[in-house]
């Protein structure tokens, strides 16, 4: 009997069990009741009806929920097959949605993807953002990116290429937001991405990127509420001041850009 192989079978099936439970708390935290409304109301000034949408980071797709139902259609791009099955299963029979089971970042290729069973929310491309929210932010201090998986890359320009200009781009991967806006070279109308305390510099780096895109005005989100931070848009120098100054103290939360294009 090979002990030390039979010693990994209850480990599998733990770390399976793990996950399932990881996707079940994000089920509910991401597709509860009376989260759509919110998230219909915070989009429709961004995005037009008949508009394309891509969701990159789309977990599991409650984003997608509401950018179909505000008329658009939508590419998810998830690149963890356990959201994967559960993306495919509520959205893979719509024809307004495309899924790509791929990551995004600055060039196309493979990359390996730290993953957190428990939380499956915060899987990173960024090594270096694990190290970030680890030391300045308490709350990751339970998390553990026990799993390591290699997974294709591709860029926003290879996605343009293949679906079409979009309309807007939600970015939301864990600290791998500015490598993702570095493989866009064309202005676009709409965009979001994720800003979490203690790692301030890479929504700065974000900034960075559209600015070199065109000119943009910017509001933020706290958290996962659904109301703007400020009841005009602000420029580029005042969301730099804004982020230099600590954002408010805020755990977490998304920076909206609308840019000017052609």
């Amino acid at each position: 009997m090979n002990n030390a192989k039979d010693a990994t079978v209850p480990v599998k099936r733990l770390a399976k069990l793990r996950q399932r439970w990881g996707i079940f708390k994000s089920l509910w935290v991401y597709r509860r009741p009376g989260r759509l409304s919110g998230l219909m109301s915070l989009y429709r000034p961004l995005v037009p009806e008949g508009g394309l949408v891509f969701d990159v980071g789309a977990h599991l797709g409650d984003r997608t929920r509401a950018f179909r139902r505000l008329g658009a259609r939508v590419v998810a791009v998830e690149p963890q097959s356990g959201l994967l099955k559960w993306l495919r299963r509520l959205h893979g029979r719509d024809p307004g949605v495309a899924i790509e089971g791929r990551a995004v970042g600055q060039q196309s290729g493979r990359a390996e993807l730290a993953v957190s069973p428990d939380h499956p929310s915060v899987a990173t491309l960024s090594s270096t953002w694990i190290d970030d929210v680890q030391a300045r932010h308490g709350g990751f201090d339970h998390v553990r990116w026990s799993q390591r998986v290699a997974v294709e890359v591709t860029t926003l320009e290879a996605l343009i290429e293949r679906y079409g200009q979009p309309d807007f781009i939600k970015l939301d991967i864990e600290g791998f937001e500015a490598e993702a806006l570095a493989g866009l070279n064309r202005p676009v109308a709409g965009m979001s991405f994720e800003f979490v305390r203690g790692t301030l510099a890479r929504a700065l780096a974000c900034l960075d990127q559209i600015d070199a895109l065109g000119p943009a005005v910017y509001n933020a989100v706290a958290g996962e509420q659904r109301v703007w931070r400020w009841p005009d848009w602000q420029d580029s120098v005042t969301l730099r001041a804004w982020l230099d100054a600590g954002a408010d103290g805020l755990a977490s939360g998304d920076i909206y850009a609308r840019m000017e294009t052609e």
